[in-house]
């Protein structure tokens, strides 16, 4: 059983099948040269939430949070792929960074998910310290290469089943060296890709898997108004939203976010991260 969200799959892969993966945020120009150590905390830090697991205890997969029209809430989630290939590229001076995006968000006041891989967070270690440090983000994992866990996910390369739980933990552990102090227990398959054996490897790991319902539509588009309009047009209360933040692959979503925002909240609805969905679903996915 392969499951898939044709749309969302085709926003998140279509970079990686054009030789150009998706790619993540940041905030850059700010930030000290080395990770320091994370500053004690006076009070015990409490356990993230996640989900149950799922049938004969495979992960769970997380979708949108409760619908419940008195408590209007959505999250917005920004895809960090970065592919473990694309070390040359960066090395040749193309940007995977959008800096803009980051302090847009900062801005408005707009908690957000990141979906990191651990090949970003390598390359950019001292934007995914500051992300990961502010309370208004929180970093969750995006798996290390951006490699599929199915076959046939839209050109990318194939992950073999008994290194998936091991691209897990070096993702994890990547965010560690970069400094992030508590990367959330949420994974988010490249390209939304899975079936059934990648949910039993990755069962070890303890992750929830979470996916989306509304897909932003922001790869490669150049018209802000219409990644806007998509957003609008599909957000329930509870969803949440799939979009990209880079300078070069998703180049409107900035000025989309910029739109989304106000008209959401004018609609009524509270920004939220993903957390704070799943911990609204009371453990059911």
């Amino acid at each position: 059983m392969i499951t898939r969200v044709r749309r969302a799959v085709t926003v998140c892969c279509l970079g990686a099948v054009l030789g150009a993966g998706l790619t993540a945020c940041g905030d850059g120009g700010r930030q000290p040269a080395r990770p320091g150590p994370s500053a004690p905390s006076a009070t015990p830090v409490s356990r993230p939430p996640t989900l149950a697991p799922g049938p004969a205890g495979l992960t769970p997969v997380f979708r949108h949070g409760p619908r419940a029209a008195a408590d209007k809430t959505v999250a917005l989630t920004f895809d960090a792929d970065m592919t473990a290939d694309q070390g040359p590229r960066a090395a040749a001076g193309e940007r995977f960074d959008h800096p803009r995006l980051i302090r847009t968000l900062r801005e408005l006041k707009v908690p957000a998910t990141v979906f990191m891989t651990g090949r970003w967070a390598e390359e950019y270690p001292g934007q995914a310290r500051a992300i990961g440090r502010d309370p208004l983000f929180e970093v969750a994992n995006h798996s290390y290469s951006h490699y599929a866990y199915t076959e046939d996910c839209y050109g990318l390369p194939v992950l073999p089943e008994e290194r998936m739980r091991s691209d897990v933990e070096r993702a994890y552990a990547a965010f560690r060296r970069a400094g992030v102090p508590q990367a959330m227990p949420y994974f988010r398959f490249p390209g939304g890709c899975y079936d059934r054996a990648a949910l039993r490897a990755l069962t070890p790991a303890g992750v929830t898997a979470v996916q989306w319902d509304v897909v932003g539509g922001d790869a490669f588009a150049t018209d802000a108004g219409a990644v806007a309009r998509q957003v609008l047009d599909g957000v329930r209360p509870g969803s949440v939203v799939v979009l990209h933040c880079t300078r070069s692959a998703a180049p409107a979503t900035e000025r989309a976010v910029r739109r989304i925002v106000p008209e959401l909240r004018r609609a009524g609805y509270r920004f939220v991260k993903v957390s704070e969905l799943i911990a609204a679903s009371g453990g059911r996915s």
